[in-house]
């Protein structure tokens, strides 16, 4: 398994674990419109991982091959990016939109912890 492939397993469980907790406040809290903005930004952003490392190993295939590589897939992920706003918009009393925009930027702040921590782990390991 390579190093990118890693990386989403790793990431799958911490969104899917973040997601665990987003449905027991929604369950628990009266900030129920909250929490379901953020499970829907969230499962977003977990679906545009997948998409972005699905066309990483494209292209890595691509590259291998000798073809030309083809993009990382940006207009799909802004897209999926888009519906999850759109969502939002049409059922307001349902997903609170500032909600569904910090669930959408939940990756990228996993992506962030997970490198320091593996940058950690690493000078550790040198000692």
């Amino acid at each position: 398994m390579d190093r990118i492939e890693k990386l989403f397993v790793r990431s799958k469980k911490y969104l899917l674990f973040l997601l665990a907790i987003y449905v027991l406040a929604w369950g628990f809290t009266p900030y129920q419109d909250i929490f379901l903005g953020l499970a829907l930004g969230t499962s977003f952003s977990l679906y545009n991982l997948w998409i972005l490392v699905r066309k990483s190993k494209q292209i890595q295939q691509a590259i291998e091959e000798g073809r030309t590589a083809r993009s990382l897939g940006t207009v799909s992920r802004m897209a999926a990016a888009g519906l999850a706003v759109l969502i939002a918009l049409k059922f307001p009393e349902l997903f609170h939109l500032i909600s569904v925009v910090i669930g959408l930027m939940t990756i990228y702040i996993v992506i962030m912890i997970d490198s320091i921590l593996y940058i950690c782990g690493q000078a550790w390991e040198e000692r």
